[in-house]
């Protein structure tokens, strides 16, 4: 399955995706494919969550931890948090390509909340908030082109709003699980780590 990594790349037919007729290997094709159920499901599920935001096995563990606490659905609390992410928050409003640029940018600086320099991707975005570009940075090619493609690419959630002139974007409300449009069962991953 597509998880997107690669940013725009992704949404072209030469993406490096292929559908094989058995098991990789000298010996794959002689071998029928094992049918994945129940634990693997769920693993495979978590895996894809995991590669999908960029986040590591222990703060992922921290985030479903932090989401069983809160009141309501434990997957749904997971999937807000994980989209809440500022680099999650930079990309879904275009400013980079993909996960990693999204990252970097953050982590170089050139992301603002609130007026405010912030160079921590897993900072978690509030209701309210207004994430820009800095104005040093705001000249930047790569971020102006991302911004000009981002309707391509599925446009900006509906719990975000873009303004691409003055290049912020604010936090509406924070994400429910129709506002996300990703293909993940997060009950899998609630069953997963529930053992």
């Amino acid at each position: 399955m597509k998880l997107f990594l690669k940013g725009e790349r992704c949404f072209k037919d030469s993406c490096a995706i292929e559908k094989r007729s058995g098991a990789p290997g000298q010996h794959g094709r002689d071998r029928r494919p094992k049918k994945v159920v129940g634990y693997g499901l769920q693993l495979r599920e978590k895996q894809k969550v995991k590669r999908m935001y960029g986040v590591l096995e222990r703060q992922f563990k921290l985030y479903f931890e932090r989401a069983e606490r809160q009141r309501g659905i434990t997957g749904e609390n997971l999937l807000s948090f994980l989209e809440r992410r500022l680099d999650n928050v930079v990309l879904r409003l275009g400013f980079a390509t993909s996960h990693a640029q999204a990252r970097q940018l953050v982590n170089h600086g050139h992301i603002q909340v609130k007026g405010r320099k912030v160079d921590v991707p897993s900072y978690l975005v509030e209701e309210g908030d207004v994430v820009s570009v800095r104005e040093r940075s705001a000249q930047n090619e790569q971020i102006r082109y991302s911004v000009e493609t981002v309707s391509g690419r599925g446009g900006v959630p509906d719990w975000l709003e873009l303004d691409s002139e003055k290049l912020q974007g604010s936090v509406k409300r924070v994400p429910r699980r129709d506002d996300i449009r990703l293909p993940l069962n997060e009950q899998y991953i609630v069953e997963l780590y529930s053992k």
